[in-house]
């Protein structure tokens, strides 16, 4: 697995775990997915992901989205 793979299965957890929350615990966890939906578009305009940084730093391969 590369990082780009990881930061997209990594921000699809952070919305599903934020719906589920939710519904099932106090509607507030919401936010928990509109700021995952906040730094992805972030992240397409600046390049600059926290979690790219730490997938890196645990040794996952660097790749092109979308390949």
């Amino acid at each position: 697995m590369n990082i780009d793979r990881a930061v997209f299965v990594f921000a699809g957890i952070v919305v599903l775990a934020g719906i589920v929350l939710s519904l099932t615990v106090d509607p507030w966890w919401i936010a928990l997915s509109a700021f995952a939906g906040l730094n992805m578009i972030q992240a397409a305009f600046t390049g600059w992901c926290p979690a790219a940084i730490a997938f890196k730093a645990l040794g996952l391969r660097a790749g092109n989205a979308f390949r």
